[in-house]
């Protein structure tokens, strides 16, 4: 820092006799920054005490808290620059704020299916009209040959919604032996345990915050989004 190689040079041109200019130009510091002293010291003392205070008083404040807190609370009409400037000095700008760690359960391996209606995966996808009005898309796909078995677009997909299209796809196609989806509203309610009950049909949840359980739909809505929407 500035800071420090002028007190560097300083010490070098007392300890070593040498010339200012040869100090400054050993330490890359201009001779205006070496002879300058700062004014008001008194003040940036007190400053920096404010500072200190109300960052460890108030854990979750930055500058712009404690700077607003000074001018428009305490009534201190210090520049936010220089109060910016002894903030950093004193490196408050670098606290972290620590990051909960999350445990999360090992993720399971994708399943790999051997037949068609072995497995199906369904997920959702959002996207806005050219006026702004959002809707759904749910596909459909069979894990198998990762054929596309349905899409179904409206402006609302409800689970209601959903059964009807699964029901329709099973009379056309049959009924699969298990189903795969997140946790999503939809696939968590009691209509859906009750349709799957009712069709003998294992319905496979994904963990929380492991998406790549159910990439096959996944990978398949990226091509949908891409070359459809």
């Amino acid at each position: 820092r500035p800071v420090q190689r002028k007190s560097l040079a300083q010490q070098a041109a007392e300890q070593f006799k040498i010339s200012i200019s040869m100090a400054c130009l050993i330490f890359n510091v201009s001779q205006t920054c070496y002879r300058y002293k700062a004014l008001l010291k008194e003040e940036n003392v007190q400053i920096a005490e404010w500072l200190i205070k109300l960052s460890n008083e108030n854990k979750t404040w930055g500058f712009k808290l404690c700077y607003l807190y000074l001018r428009n609370v305490k009534g201190y009409g210090w520049n936010h620059k220089r109060i910016y400037r002894i903030y950093k000095e004193l490196e408050l700008n670098l606290r972290i704020k620590p990051n909960k760690r999350i445990k999360r359960e090992q993720p399971e391996t994708l399943a790999v299916p051997t037949a068609k209606n072995e497995s199906w995966s369904m997920d959702f996808m959002h996207d806005q009209l050219s006026d702004g009005r959002s809707y759904r898309v749910h596909n459909v796909i069979d894990d198998y040959n990762r054929e596309s078995l349905d899409i179904l677009v409206d402006f609302s997909l409800p689970a209601e919604r959903v059964l009807r299209g699964l029901n329709q796809l099973i009379e056309w196609r049959g009924k699969p032996k298990h189903i795969r989806s997140d946790n999503g509203p939809e696939y968590i309610s009691d209509l859906m345990k009750e349709w799957c009950d009712q069709h003998d049909i294992e319905h496979i949840f994904t963990q929380p915050g492991n998406p790549q359980q159910n990439a096959y739909v996944e990978r398949f809505n990226r091509t949908v989004r891409y070359e459809c929407l």
